[in-house]
């Protein structure tokens, strides 16, 4: 008579955000489900969809991290970080110029910009990379991806020839566009967009008129680098302005779109096609996905939602945690879910919930183990 084999746990969660990283997330859920059910086999694998944790999670799969020293948002040196493996480079804007990398926490949406982006870019290629991925998320400034650009040996000038200072609000003044000076490793690279937005460059749903206001900009200033990316899009071209992702990261997904012939893909796609995650879900018996909130912006190209997809394409049945949920159930079935656990059953008061998580999360991975295992 033979014996039941026994389970094999894949965990995949996204950061709960403001709380924990996903490795932390998954390292909770983990202990939880040893403790209840000792036998069990558990793959760790924290996910990303391109926004701060991206590089962490490559990292977490085993890729190679490299440490480099690159400027901040605001031109202050800071150390910074990407991964590797093979040709292919994962680079995350927001482990260098992101909301987080600001001195103090001190909003500058008008100077701020993404040379620091650039910079390990160029670090990158110098390696031998041939393949960029750009994760595009949580960016600090709005200067329609400039910067990256002027890194990598693009000039940027205004009408006497003068370059231009970092930032979005003196693209007003762009008057001339020198391509020439672009290196070639960047010229000859390719790159991918890792972005889970799809807001065109400018206008209503546009970079400066959704996500400038979380960057610190207040009407005068909107209204300034409204004018500066429109005139940015005539000198570097207005076809691009349109196209799904042009908007990311401010606008970083429009310069690398124009100038270095960038593809726009799903964040999470684009990670779990990296990590090679069917070959991951091959002998997994359940997959457990999530991240801090479960809601309808969820649906729209977030990690877990990915996540679950490719465990239903795999016949894997896939189970969701979350710090709160706000999806209806139907929803949560159509996503492709078994079912969901949400802290907030445990614990209501959200703050508490939020210093609280790991705690809550073993709970939780105890109580998948009793009830899914």
């Amino acid at each position: 008579m033979g014996t039941t084999p026994p389970p094999r746990v894949l965990l995949a969660p996204d950061k709960f955000k403001g709380s924990l990283p996903a490795s932390a997330v998954a390292g909770a859920l983990a202990a939880g489900i040893a403790a209840a059910r000792p036998d069990a086999q558990i793959r760790q694998v924290p996910v990303a969809d391109g926004g701060d944790g991206t590089v962490d999670a490559f990292v977490a799969a085993g890729w190679e991290r490299v440490e480099s020293i690159a400027p901040g948002p605001t031109g202050v040196l800071a150390p910074a970080s990407y991964a590797v493996r093979d040709d292919t480079a994962v680079v995350e804007l927001a482990e260098v110029v992101g909301l987080s990398k600001l001195p103090g926490g001190h909003f500058d949406p008008l100077g701020a910009g993404t040379e620091g982006l650039g910079v390990l870019v160029a670090d990158a290629l110098k390696r031998g990379a041939t393949h960029i991925v750009l994760g595009l998320g949580g960016s600090a400034s709005t200067d329609g991806g400039a910067g990256l650009l002027r890194a990598l040996g693009v000039r940027v000038l205004d009408a006497e020839g003068h370059e231009l200072s970092p930032g979005g609000g003196g693209l007003a003044r762009a008057a001339h566009i020198d391509r020439g000076g672009l290196h070639p490793p960047a010229a000859a690279a390719r790159f991918t967009l890792a972005c889970d937005v799809d807001n065109p460059l400018l206008g209503p749903k546009g970079a400066v008129a959704v996500y400038a206001p979380q960057k610190g900009a207040d009407a005068a200033q909107r209204a300034i680098l409204e004018a500066a990316l429109t005139n940015w899009a005539r000198l570097v071209g207005t076809e691009f302005a349109e196209r799904p992702g042009a908007g990311a990261a401010g606008g970083t997904g429009f310069g690398a779109l124009a100038v270095l012939g960038a593809q726009v893909r799903s964040g999470i796609e684009v990670l779990l096609e990296l990590l090679d995650f069917p070959s991951l879900l091959r002998d997994a018996t359940l997959v457990v996905t999530g991240e801090g909130s479960l809601d309808t912006q969820s649906l729209h190209g977030k990690a877990p939602i990915g996540v679950c997809a490719a465990a239903r394409a795999a016949g894997v049945p896939a189970v969701a945690v979350a710090g709160r949920v706000q999806l209806e159930k139907d929803a949560l079935r159509t996503a492709g879910f078994t079912t969901c656990y949400s802290l907030s059953d445990l614990e209501q008061d959200p703050a508490r919930s939020m210093a609280n998580a790991a705690q809550l999360l073993e709970q939780i991975g105890a109580r998948i183990a009793e009830q899914r295992l």
